[in-house]
């Protein structure tokens, strides 16, 4: 059985990311990275938030899942245009692939099967 702080560090586990690290974690990432842009008042953030972290699980290895608190970090925000949250990107090569807005657990596994079959990463 893993200790907390082994599934606070696991590789499955969201990585909180903002502007100090961005660039490393996202932009330079050999792997795809989703970016979920939340905030802590969001109902929708905090009831997508467990079948965001099942996703970390299921696609360890494959996919690193991210979070950004939009109030603490604006100018990233502002520079990818999102407008509500919850928003999800998917990064791949620095680059933005697609994006999913709202609370759509289902919706997003089918995004993220999608887009890593499309660039041979699965």
């Amino acid at each position: 059985m893993l200790k907390a702080t082994e599934i606070l560090h696991s590789e499955a586990a969201p990585i909180s990311v903002g502007t100090p690290n961005f660039e490393e974690v996202v932009l330079q990432s050999e792997q795809p990275v989703i970016v979920d842009f939340t905030a802590d008042w969001c109902p929708p953030c905090r009831a997508l938030a467990p079948a965001y972290h099942a996703l970390g699980e299921e696609y360890a290895g494959k996919v690193r899942l991210t979070s950004l608190d939009i109030d603490a970090h604006p100018e990233l925000s502002v520079r990818y245009g999102v407008q509500g949250v919850p928003t999800l990107i998917i990064f791949n090569q620095g680059q933005e692939v697609t994006r999913v807005v709202g609370p759509h657990p289902s919706r997003l596994r089918m995004v993220i099967e999608r887009k890593l079959a499309e660039q041979n990463l699965l």
